[in-house]
């Protein structure tokens, strides 16, 4: 059993991203277990600014290396390169597949170079460069930024060489291993903050982000070899698959650069601000990045295979985008009501300890609040941009990637300076009401009308490409699952105050059996009501799920029925 779940090829769509979305699940409870010791051992100051600041360059130079060349070149061209993905041993593997292994040697070293030299030419200027993205910071803060940012230029590299490995497991449907390596990376930087730190002090942070992601590596090389993979000490810039690669990865990387420099625009904004505002911002993004990690990335990852083998047939090409598209949405929607309902209770039991007052609780409550009103475009943009990587135009998202992040650059500028009225008790217990700049959530609203506007513009042009988006069905399906959810919320809120009288709401075990009951209520009556209302998406994945139960038998004639199709 266990051999087969290491190994085993995953067909079907909806259990491949079930896969990714419980080992996702696990990887953003240690993600939450790690934000809550940082918050307890630090709180939203100036420690955590200087760590998150840290991050910003050695992200640029993954996004801008690695990202692009994998998601938007490297899969798709090595899928169609593998002449078998099920041979009977790794010798026929690695013989049969000779060409694509050949490919992603080159891939890996040619990265791995770039990464090395690029790394250690920013160690050398990392004073200079943290001058530019934290101007707002004093000169000892600028100073440990630095510092934190050199030890960190490790982690690209780490991750380069993973995400090459991470491009074959799903290459060949090994989602198990591949879906393991977050957990690991998660488990390196809670190591970090829990043994590291106290010996090294904030050091110990960034060690640990080195640490996570030399784990994010480890844990994929046995299957990879495993799979026929041989290493080869090549570097070819003149083969054909590699200029290939290039080519389509250039409007990529440009994409993801503009990404990474709007969050360099973020942190410049945020170093501004009062201090602790950008660990505020990290700690909300992080919150609400749970539901998309979980669901839209899921089974974005889960579906780009598919996509890729179907990308120009446009009738099977709608059919499986309609799908997982609907799917995405189904687990989004209540998702988005539960987080709003339950905001104030999930910010204070993952975050509400230690160091982390009631001022960080507040202002990470206002910044996921807009937040939220953005996931179900930030959960469908991975899905909707693979859809145009599988298509082999990584152009179209890049052009709408730079329309959205300017929009993002402008309103992060001008939002925070809003002011906004706010109800107020003085110490003689009168009600006055007073104006707030909006300061750290208004870069959260900006960036969530950001997200809606791209979302909005890459569906546009696909269904200018590809005509019926199967609009009707999904209209159908969302209807249900607005009408589940509304009803969902109510009972929620219901909970909510049914519970607050019984229980101690200034202790952690009230707050949590709180969220939990309300919470559980609320699951439980989208479920119903979906169901009454005959949900097609709930009968899916209650079906997934249940012909993989002990016992169950699996069809397995029809491949397109074995995808999910």
């Amino acid at each position: 059993m266990i051999k087969r779940l290491f190994s085993g090829k995953i067909n079907s769509i909806t259990l491949a991203a079930l896969l990714v979305a419980l080992s996702s699940l696990v990887s953003r409870f240690l993600g939450i277990f790690r934000d809550r010791i940082l918050a307890g051992e630090f709180g939203a100051g100036d420690t955590l600014d200087v760590y998150y600041a840290a991050f910003r360059i050695p992200d640029f130079i993954f996004n801008m290396l690695v990202l692009g060349a994998l998601s938007a070149g490297f899969i798709p061209i090595f899928s169609n390169l593998l002449k078998t993905r099920d041979g009977k041993s790794t010798k026929e593997m690695r013989i049969k597949n000779k060409e694509a292994w050949n490919l992603a040697s080159n891939i890996l070293n040619v990265l791995a170079l770039a990464l090395i030299v690029i790394s250690f030419l920013l160690i050398t200027f990392s004073p200079y460069l943290s001058k530019l993205i934290v101007p707002g910071f004093s000169p000892d803060k600028q100073a440990l930024v630095a510092r934190l940012t050199m030890i960190m230029y490790l982690s690209p590299i780490f991750l380069g060489i993973s995400s090459v490995f991470g491009g074959i497991l799903q290459s060949f449907k090994r989602f198990f291993v591949y879906s393991l390596s977050p957990i690991l990376y998660n488990i390196g930087i809670i190591i970090g903050a829990l043994f590291f730190v106290p010996i090294w002090g904030v050091f110990g942070l960034a060690w640990g982000v080195v640490l996570g992601t030399f784990l994010h590596m480890l844990v994929q090389i046995p299957m990879v070899f495993k799979l026929g993979y041989s290493y080869k000490p090549i570097i070819d810039l003149k083969n054909k698959y590699f200029k290939k690669i290039s080519i389509m990865m250039v409007p990529r990387t440009l994409s993801l650069a503009i990404a990474q420099i709007n969050f360099l625009v973020i942190t410049v904004m945020a170093s501004s601000l009062e201090s602790g505002s950008l660990a505020v911002f990290n700690f909300a993004n992080n919150l609400q990045s749970f539901p998309i990690g979980i669901f839209g990335i899921s089974f974005a990852v889960a579906a780009f295979p598919v996509l890729s083998s179907v990308a120009f047939d446009k009738k099977k090409l709608i059919e499986n985008v309609s799908h997982v598209f609907r799917q995405i949405i189904f687990f989004i929607i209540p998702a988005t009501v539960l987080m709003l309902a339950l905001r104030a209770q999930v910010v204070r039991v993952i975050l509400g300890t230690g160091q982390f007052g009631w001022q960080d609780t507040v202002a990470t409550i206002d910044a996921l609040s807009f937040f939220t009103i953005s996931l179900f475009a930030q959960a469908s943009i991975p899905l909707l941009v693979r859809v145009f990587y599988a298509r082999h135009n990584s152009k179209t998202p890049f052009f709408i990637g730079l329309v959205s992040i300017a929009i993002n650059i402008i309103l992060s500028y001008y939002l925070p300076k809003i002011e906004v009225a706010q109800t107020i008790i003085d110490p003689s217990g009168l009600r006055v009401v007073e104006y707030f700049p909006l300061g750290v959530a208004g870069l959260a609203l900006a960036f969530s009308i950001a997200n809606i506007v791209n979302f909005v513009l890459l569906w546009i042009v696909l269904k200018f490409e590809l005509g019926s988006m199967d609009e009707k069905r999904i209209f159908i399906s969302i209807s249900k699952f607005s009408v589940s959810a509304i009803a969902a919320g109510i009972i929620v809120q219901a909970m909510e105050n049914y519970i607050a009288p019984i229980v101690d709401m200034e202790r952690f075990w009230g707050i949590s059996t709180q969220m939990i009951i309300a919470g559980t209520s609320g699951v439980l009556v989208y479920v119903a009501f979906c169901s009454l209302l005959k949900s097609e998406e709930l009968f899916n994945f209650w079906h997934s799920i249940k012909r993989r139960l002990p016992g169950q038998k699996i069809e397995t004639g029809d491949q397109g029925e074995a995808r999910g199709i």
